[in-house]
């Protein structure tokens, strides 16, 4: 065989060899792979399990110290959708100066779903 025509040979099949692993490795994704980020969720509450209408929850990203908020609803829950998986998050929510406990999401915790109930003491 020519030499060339060897070498023109081998670069094809690498390149096709290349091509398909490539396929097979982007068909089945790894379960830990969750590229539509993570939804952090739940409720704010009082000290009789009430809803806190207007209650302020604030989640940080403990890596860039981003901050983001969001003003409960008449039913009292919160959400914050695609998160970061691979970053520690922290979550509080406040009311009129009155603060709940500071909770964490870790980014080794694997579920894409992370629901958390908040209570600030309202008295």
């Amino acid at each position: 065989m020519n030499p060339k025509r060897f070498v023109l040979l081998s670069l094809v099949t690498t390149g096709a060899l290349l091509l398909v692993l490539s396929a097979v490795a982007g068909a089945s994704p790894d379960k830990k792979d969750k590229s539509n980020g993570r939804l952090l969720f739940g409720k704010v509450l009082d000290s009789q399990d009430n809803p806190v209408v207007n209650a302020v929850v604030y989640v940080t990203n403990t890596r860039t110290r981003a901050v983001k908020t969001y003003i409960v609803g008449q039913d009292g829950t919160y959400r914050f959708p695609a998160l970061l998986p691979a970053v520690d998050y922290e979550v509080y929510a406040q009311f009129n100066g009155r603060k709940s406990d500071t909770k964490s999401v870790s980014q080794f915790d694997d579920r894409s779903e992370v629901y958390i109930v908040l209570k600030v003491d309202t008295r």
